[in-house]
């Protein structure tokens, strides 16, 4: 049977422009709203503002709601409907394009005091939700305010500058001159920086410090979750994060496509609800796999956050019986001194290049062995094992007899390989790699994991055992550290 009634929001139906600049589905967007306070939607004095308007849905379904809420006060629809939109709603659009698309989305028209407006409260034509075209402010090829780069976004003034209004200003309350009660909103994830091959740096981070700035009651935004764990120059806002307890609610995603169908952020989405004058345990929600799970607990008890509950009481257990870690031992990035594009030479030492490589030659001059340890055993494993894996809702593998490589006493490698350690004798670095090899151990690798490459620093709660002799097995490892049948079940479901 043909349905002939079936308007679907064209809001939910846009193809973004790119991973950087998602748009969000009006689903999201309500169970976002969803978490402010209900008594808001019947407030006529509550201001709202989207910094990020991309396509103006969140300033949609907050007039919506107003529009219901309101109605006791304001008896007529178009008194109520011109009251919300000149003094309750305001957005800054990020671009030209999204800002025609916002205002369409919230006054019926690309101009606020279009022919087909539903308000005629507005003399200009941008109304309340306004586009400026603002340049980057470049110091030694690098804008001062995003960090972005002049090579790549020095261009025409009839092009796009993405330079965004909202974060290049040190007044951002200078905008409107006045004061929000919430602002939410879905920032721009990242910008090209300039560096090698396709580096870019993240400028979210760059929306929610605006936003505190202004002060807001409340503040919510959806953004990567790569900040729980990594992202480049995300260190202090992660830890800015993590000590603040005014972020009272915490939602992830572990498979970006749960939210936005057909984009792919590596590690993840979260969205998170500020109260500026709350504070107190955040309510942490775990969402994969059709599963929730809902906790509260203190953002700060470790150095990272852990996106799944279940995985706390583990880590509490090992950390209370172990005092060494192997962050400490798993060697630095390059522990020979040579790059991946290194060529390989006719003659010289033996040296590990990538995997489709295998073992060549390098000069021995062009080596170094800052770390004593050319002469020993080596337990080689590649930077990014999960290459291609950016849904960690799904079990994951890491290291395995086709990816490790043995170096023998002499042998060196590229920066395509990490020393995750280097013994005096072949017994010791076999018994290493069953260690490395058993399902707890890349449980709790797993657990600092935001994306496909690992780093020594990802090892923060795996235990040095200081000697390796013989097999290790995961039963060992449950019965060390006093892990549950439950516990073990739920480290089974989560590695390969």
């Amino acid at each position: 049977m043909i349905k002939t009634n079936y308007n679907p929001d064209v809001l939910s139906c846009l193809a973004n422009l790119s991973n950087d600049e998602v748009f969000t589905p009006p689903k999201l967007v309500n169970e976002i709203l969803d978490q402010l306070p209900s008594d808001l939607w019947s407030n006529p004095t509550i201001t709202f503002l989207d910094p990020v308007s991309k396509t103006g849905v969140f300033l949609r379904e907050i007039v919506r709601r107003l529009m219901i809420g309101l109605e006791s006060i304001f008896p007529d629809s178009q008194e109520r409907v011109n009251h919300i939109l000149e003094n309750q709603i305001y957005g800054i659009a990020i671009t030209e394009l999204t800002s025609l698309l916002s205002r369409r989305s919230v006054y019926c028209s690309k101009n606020a005091n279009g022919k087909y407006s539903i308000t005629d409260t507005f003399d200009g034509d941008q109304g309340n939700i306004i586009y400026d075209l603002i340049e980057h402010t470049w110091k030694n090829g690098k804008c001062t305010y995003c960090n972005a780069s002049q090579e790549v976004y020095g261009r025409d003034n009839d092009l796009e500058t993405y330079a965004y209004q909202f974060i290049h200003t040190n007044n951002p309350e200078e905008i409107f001159n006045m004061k929000f009660d919430v602002i939410v909103g879905n920032p721009p994830y990242q910008l090209s920086d300039g560096g090698h091959g396709r580096s870019a740096s993240p400028i979210y981070q760059k929306f929610i410090h605006q936003a505190k700035l202004l002060n807001p009651k409340y503040l919510a935004m959806i953004i990567p979750a790569r900040w729980f764990a990594g992202g480049k120059g995300l260190d202090e806002f992660r830890n800015e994060m993590l000590s603040d307890k005014r972020i009272r609610k915490l939602v992830d995603f572990e498979n970006s496509n749960e939210v936005f169908p057909g984009v792919d952020v590596a590690g993840g989405i979260c969205y998170f609800l500020w109260k500026s004058n709350s504070e107190g345990l955040c309510e942490v929600t775990n969402k994969y796999n059709g599963q929730i799970i809902t906790s509260e607990r203190s953002l700060d008890e470790f150095p990272i956050f852990i996106r799944q509950s279940q995985a706390i009481p583990i880590l509490r257990k090992i950390r209370e019986k172990e005092i060494e870690f192997l962050n400490e031992f798993v060697y630095p990035s390059k522990p020979f001194g040579i790059r991946t594009f290194y060529k390989p030479k006719k003659s010289g030492i033996p040296c590990w290049f990538t995997q489709k490589l295998g073992i060549q030659k390098a000069n021995p001059d062009d080596i170094t062995d800052r770390f004593d340890i050319l002469n020993k055993w080596k337990l080689l494993i590649p930077k990014a094992p999960i290459a291609g894996q950016t849904d960690f809702s799904k079990p994951v593998r890491f290291y395995y007899d086709g990816n490790i490589r043995i170096a023998k006493p002499g042998d060196c490698c590229t920066e395509s390989w990490i020393v995750a350690g280097a013994f005096e004798t072949e017994e010791e670095v076999l018994s290493f790699k069953t260690y490395l090899f058993t399902k707890v151990v890349r449980f709790l690798l797993l657990q600092t994991v935001i994306s496909q490459d690992v780093t020594r620093k990802n090892f923060l709660f795996v235990p040095h055992l200081n000697q390796y002799a013989g097999e290790y097995t995961d039963e060992d490892l449950l019965q060390k550290w006093n892990i549950t049948d439950e516990e073990w079940q739920f480290i089974d479901s989560k590695i390969r």
